[in-house]
């Protein structure tokens, strides 16, 4: 391996762990379900708090975590999205570690965006999934028509076509639900016609949970995908990177296809950091 790509993994990986250890201090805030409400923040200091208070013409997100993760992963995408990203309704769902089926989790996050729907008078809204997350939310889009709710799904670091990291780990129904192969995986690679949801995958080439990296691009025919390429950060990095956050940001708010810049003779690529 070249010594720069040596320094890079190095870089990254010192990098997962400082944030790895932050998450830890962080996930106890995020263990208990978030209780939304139709009036303002009781306590707008909160970065976990839901914020509910709707402005006409934005689309409420609905922010979607990762295998035996919790709501707290998104502390700083939220306060973006909120403080930057003129988003008024932003909301975390969590889903039990107890889960054994993505396609339960997908079914209470179709719940979730129902009731959101409701509350707040909007058609649409956006989704932003990590990881497993993202796949959940691909789920509902693709399977249980979700397309005509949600605009635009952006994931991060998602196993679109599976991963075999941690092979022990296959002990648990929603990792081997994450295998290559799956009966779930071959779900989502079946046709998919008329598809209305944009999709946008943002996925890094020293991601070490992804195995192989390239597993979070997605390649559908039927599927209008963006595929963004991060380079230098890992798995934990992505909900959190100031300049992925930028990217998400940019995804939410683009009206057509998002331009992306051609990178290694792959035209479906783009480096964001």
């Amino acid at each position: 391996m070249e010594l720069s790509k040596v320094t890079a993994l190095m870089k990254a990986t010192a990098l997962e762990l400082a944030i790895l250890t932050g998450h830890l201090v962080l996930y106890p805030s995020g263990i208990t379900a978030e209780r939304p409400s139709p009036a303002d923040r009781t306590d707008p200091g909160d970065p976990l708090a839901p914020s509910a208070t709707i402005t006409p013409g934005t689309r409420p997100v609905v922010l979607l975590h990762g295998f035996v993760d919790n709501r707290s992963v998104f502390v700083l995408l939220r306060r973006t999205l909120t403080r930057h990203g003129g988003r008024d309704c932003v909301e975390s769902l969590n889903y039990s570690p107890l889960t054994c089926d993505l396609r339960s989790a997908a079914e209470l996050l179709g719940r979730r965006v129902e009731e959101i729907r409701a509350r707040t008078g909007h058609a649409e809204v956006d989704i932003v999934g990590h990881s497993l997350g993202g796949l959940v939310a691909r789920y509902y889009v693709q399977r249980l028509g979700g397309d005509t709710r949600v605009r635009t799904l952006v994931m991060l670091g998602t196993p679109h076509s599976g991963t075999t990291v941690a092979p022990l780990a296959d002990a648990h129904p929603l990792v081997r639900q994450m295998r290559p192969g799956s009966e779930v995986l071959r779900e989502l690679a079946g046709p998919a016609p008329g598809c209305r949801t944009r999709f946008v995958s943002f996925w890094s080439d020293l991601d070490q949970v992804m195995v192989p990296v390239e597993t979070a691009r997605l390649d559908h025919p039927d599927l209008l995908a963006h595929n963004v390429r991060v380079s230098g950060i890992g798995h934990l990095a992505l909900p959190v990177h100031p300049t992925v956050v930028a990217g998400v940001l940019e995804a939410l708010d683009a009206r057509g296809p998002l331009a992306v810049e051609a990178r290694d003779g792959d035209p479906g690529a783009a480096s964001v950091a």
